[in-house]
């Protein structure tokens, strides 16, 4: 019978469940701290710092030595393969550190894009073949959840369908790894915000990419209980001559969502896909209080939205790195108050807030 399948023992399902539900507590959210050796290398170029093995441990030093009351807003922290085998100064392991704070460690584990031939300049993610291999060893290593990043772009043609099919199958195929690791995968399939597109356009795309997905993670039997998604927030283009107010950012983010998203998923993590810090923690404060139904939590899974005025703040200066975990503080402070719907634009003022922190055709 072609329907037959089963779902993860009653062990591993409570196990991923525990993991999913945790990152997503009230009031939490994750840092996305995986940039890869290349990204991080222009973060540290920006305050004329040299892209070295040790300025990258001293960074992520500075982030995950910060005041343990940080975890009251971080949940988890998902690390790049070289973060994740790195020690503070005084030999201990950073997981360690993650952890004696009462923060999940998490892994990137997608190996980049490449090209879609025949299509136009779209492209797939690569790093499936060892994967089962590589989350057995991650999760031996102290790692409970994985992010896996596609990529899709709005033009005149695009995404097609190609993309859309192929991008959502590779996310479904990592997600049924993961959990056979007994690592909980977060799926991003992050439509860009480049182009000049309109926000129902936009609404569109994105509603036409989660349906394949979550078509994708049925057919590949995914446990969407030990699952989380890393959705882009509906935005316009960031040509479009038209400017939306954060409540029309919100309510045509929330109903793409409600159109397309199980409610067996426990949280939807927002990526900050180039808004300011500022703006990353208002739109995400206005789609908490839009009044429709919202069966997940709604936090965040921000990089650069966290760490634009902790770089800044410190500038590769050892006298700085308290100025930089303050910044952080009150960034993840902000943010858990976006995800509760309780934040004041403009209450927590930081170092970069209203910088674009927009990277055309971004990559990691």
């Amino acid at each position: 019978m072609t329907t037959y399948f089963s779902y993860p023992s009653e062990e591993l399902q409570k196990e991923l469940t525990r993991i999913a539900q945790a990152i997503v507590a009230p009031g939490k959210g994750i840092l996305a701290a995986d940039e890869s050796v290349s990204t991080m290398g222009k973060r540290l170029k920006d305050i004329g710092v040299e892209n070295t093995e040790d300025n990258r441990r001293q960074y992520r030093q500075l982030l995950f030595t910060t005041d343990p009351k940080l975890s009251e807003n971080i949940s988890g922290v998902i690390l790049f393969h070289e973060t994740l085998y790195q020690k503070a100064d005084d030999g201990t392991p950073f997981v360690e550190l993650l952890k004696k704070r009462g923060i999940i460690p998490g892994i990137k584990v997608d190996k980049g894009v490449v090209p879609l031939m025949g299509s136009e300049d779209e492209c797939t993610t690569q790093g499936l073949d060892d994967l089962a291999c590589r989350c057995a060893q991650y999760k031996k290593d102290g790692c409970d959840f994985a992010k896996w990043r596609c990529v899709l772009k709005i033009g005149k043609n695009t995404p097609s369908y190609q993309s859309i099919l192929e991008n959502a199958n590779v996310l479904a195929r990592y997600a049924s790894i993961c959990q056979s690791q007994g690592i909980v995968p977060i799926v991003e399939p992050e439509v860009l915000p480049d182009g000049d597109h309109d926000l129902e356009r936009a609404q569109k795309v994105t509603e036409t990419v989660l349906a394949a997905c979550y078509k994708a993670l049925n057919d590949h039997h995914v446990f969407l209980e030990g699952t989380l998604l890393k959705p882009n927030m509906v935005t316009a283009g960031q040509s479009c001559p038209k400017k939306y107010t954060p409540e029309q950012v919100a309510f045509a983010t929330v109903t793409a969502l409600r159109r397309t998203v199980p409610a067996a998923v426990p949280g939807i993590t927002f990526l900050s896909g180039g808004q300011s810090e500022e703006e990353a923690s208002v739109h995400l404060n206005a789609i908490n209080n839009v009044p429709l139904l919202k069966p997940w939590a709604l936090t965040f899974s921000y990089g650069r939205a966290l760490q634009a005025s902790v770089l800044r703040a410190w500038g590769g200066k050892k006298e700085n790195i308290a100025a930089g975990q303050n910044e952080l503080l009150k960034r993840a402070k902000a943010n858990a108050l976006a995800c509760q719907g309780k934040y004041q634009a403009g209450s927590i003022p930081s170092y970069a807030a209203n910088a674009s922190l927009f990277v055309a055709q971004h990559k990691y």
